[in-house]
C-alpha cells in the first residue's frame, strides 16, 4: 500500500462561535482547506506553525510526541478547530509540529469521523459508505 492522501477543511471553532453569537461574519472565520496525508500512526491531527498562524489558533500546552525517526518531543497544542471531511465534522485540537512539510490526519480524527482506509485503492473512505451522516 502506497501513501493515502485526502482533502480536509480546517476551520477556528472559536470564530465559528463569533460568528454564530453575531460578533463576527461567517465570512470571516478562518478557514483553510488542504491535502493531507492519512496517518494511522499519528493519534491526532498535526499541522505546522504556518497552518496555526493562518487559523489563529491559540497554543494552550504542551503534549508528547515520537518523530517518524523515533525521537521523543514535546509540542505545542493549539486549538480548538473543526475539521471537515466532506459533510464530516469533528472538533479538536492539533498538535504543531513548526517545520511539518505535510499535515497529519491521525487515528483519533479518523475514527470520530468514522473513516477508514480503503488499501486496495490507496483512499479515504466513510467506514459504513461516503452517505451523509446524520447527528443526534
Amino acid at each position: 500500500m502506497g501513501l493515502v492522501y485526502t482533502e480536509i477543511t480546517l476551520k477556528n471553532a472559536n470564530d465559528k462561535m463569533m460568528a454564530k453569537k453575531g460578533y463576527i461574519k461567517e465570512e470571516d472565520i478562518r478557514t483553510k482547506t488542504t491535502t493531507v496525508m492519512v496517518d494511522t500512526g499519528a493519534w491526532t491531527l498535526v499541522i505546522n506553525e504556518a497552518i496555526r498562524e493562518e487559523l489563529g489558533l491559540e497554543i494552550y500546552g504542551k503534549e508528547p510526541g515520537n518523530l517518524a525517526d523515533g525521537q521523543k518531543m514535546l509540542f505545542d497544542m493549539a486549538g480548538p478547530l473543526e475539521i471537515w471531511w466532506k459533510n464530516r465534522r469533528f472538533l479538536t485540537d492539533a498538535l504543531v509540529a513548526p517545520n511539518a512539510t505535510e499535515i497529519l490526519l491521525g487515528a483519533i480524527p479518523l475514527e470520530a469521523l468514522d473513516l477508514v482506509v480503503d488499501p486496495r485503492n490507496e483512499t479515504l473512505v466513510g467506514r459504513h459508505g461516503d452517505q451523509v451522516m446524520h447527528r443526534v
